[in-house]
């Protein structure tokens, strides 16, 4: 369990600043819905129903990018969910924004301008240099506490995230609840049966990283994606490098292929790999070959086989616990998802302690019709949820355990 003081320890009638993550995928200049939105709205509506007066912050893209934009249209979105007005202000600690909060009447929701657009946010520095800046010495002073709900940039080191905490007493929302508390079950609990993990994407930097850090706590791996093709390389098989005009493959082959050899060497058993992958084909429908088939890497492997989802099943089914990192194929296309959707599904049916984890992966849960409520967590991080699994430290959580012992 974490030992962070949570929005039940705040006083009554508190003006908080809360720091939540709405980073979105934008479209047409427009946020689009998505389960951050969903989840955060809990905490929101949940400070608001309280009685706090609630000052939101949050960030979008980065500067030079084409996300970086105005979180206008967030709050409108951010509405919707929690059931309230959210109110906005093109600012975050200028004169603009000091007044709005300090206007809020108990309920009132404020969300404030993008925390990128301060030249105070986004450099890494110590907690105790973000603590100085003038982002957050503007603001602390308008505000009684501070929440963080942001788990998934919780590995960042911003004035936002970091810099609040040790000048305001600092509490956790209840996505940083849920999500620390089901992220860092792997390291923390224990399991009366078998522990598997489910390994994919297209980062397999990160998730080889994983690997070999869970070693003594996952009986078995199951891979697929870019990281299933380099370990299926690194057995002898002639893939996992780039065709065409792909750039996958080989960069991070060279970056991590001592480590692969040296996890498959020490871990074979317990690591499942392909035995057949799936490519379009020439009429522009799935194919399927068998790995021992392949002579040669002529295309590019979208998904792994039937076979091969077949073979995952059972080992699911057995489990008592089941962590997935990362698709085992490009499920965006229905060509292409029967891997992804078919472990999720064998995840679904078995009665096992479960977490979905990257953001990519939980939309194959909607894209596909699954039930949310059949997986004991879906989480939104990302990177965060990578730094929990290899058991490095989240900067904004230790802050937060800093000040619940400071007490």
């Amino acid at each position: 369990m974490s030992t962070f003081r949570t929005i039940d320890d705040l006083p009554a009638d508190s003006r908080v600043l809360v720091r939540l993550d709405l980073n979105s995928p934008i479209d047409d200049g427009e946020p689009q819905d998505n389960r951050r939105f969903e989840r955060h709205a809990e905490t929101v509506r949940e400070l608001a129903e309280a009685g706090h007066r609630v000052v939101l912050m949050a960030h979008q893209g980065r500067p030079g990018r084409d996300d970086f934009t105005s979180l206008s249209g967030h709050a409108t979105i951010l509405a919707e969910h929690v059931g309230r007005d959210v109110a906005f202000v093109a600012d975050t600690y200028g004169d603009e924004a000091l007044a709005a909060i300090d206007a809020l009447d108990a309920g009132e929701i404020l969300l404030l301008e993008n925390t990128r657009m301060c030249d105070d946010e986004l450099p890494e520095a110590s907690p105790e240099d973000k603590s100085q800046t003038e982002f957050v010495t503007a603001l602390a002073p308008h505000v009684d506490a501070y929440v963080n709900d942001a788990y998934s940039a919780a590995h960042r080191k911003h004035a936002s995230l970091v810099g609040f905490p040790l000048v305001l007493p600092a509490y956790a929302g209840r996505v940083m609840e849920t999500e620390y508390e089901a992220n860092t079950a792997i390291a923390t609990r224990e399991f009366d049966g078998p522990v598997t993990m489910v390994v994919g994407g297209t980062k397999a930097t990160d998730v080889i990283g994983v690997m070999d850090a869970l070693a003594g706590k996952v009986d078995r791996f199951l891979l697929g994606g870019v990281a299933g093709e380099l370990f299926l390389r690194a057995a002898g098989h002639p893939v996992g490098h780039d065709v065409g005009d792909m750039d996958l493959f080989d960069e991070q082959w060279a970056a991590n292929r001592e480590l692969i050899e040296s996890v498959l060497d020490e871990r074979g058993d317990a690591i499942h790999l392909a035995t057949d992958l799936a490519y379009e084909g020439d009429d522009g429908e799935r194919a399927e070959v068998a790995v021992a088939d392949i002579d040669e890497k002529t295309e590019g492997y979208l998904d792994v086989g039937s076979e091969t989802v077949a073979a995952y099943g059972p080992p699911i089914r057995e489990s008592d616990a089941v962590f997935v990192k990362g698709a085992l194929g490009v499920f965006e296309d229905e060509r292409f998802a029967d891997g992804t959707v078919g472990v999720l599904e064998a995840i679904a049916e078995t009665d096992c302690f479960s977490v979905v984890g990257g953001g990519d992966t939980s939309r194959a849960i909607e894209m596909y019709g699954l039930d949310e409520a059949d997986f004991s967590h879906v989480s939104i991080a990302g990177g965060a949820y990578i730094r929990a699994l290899t058991g490095e430290s989240l900067p904004a959580v230790e802050l937060l355990e800093d000040a619940a012992a400071a007490e």
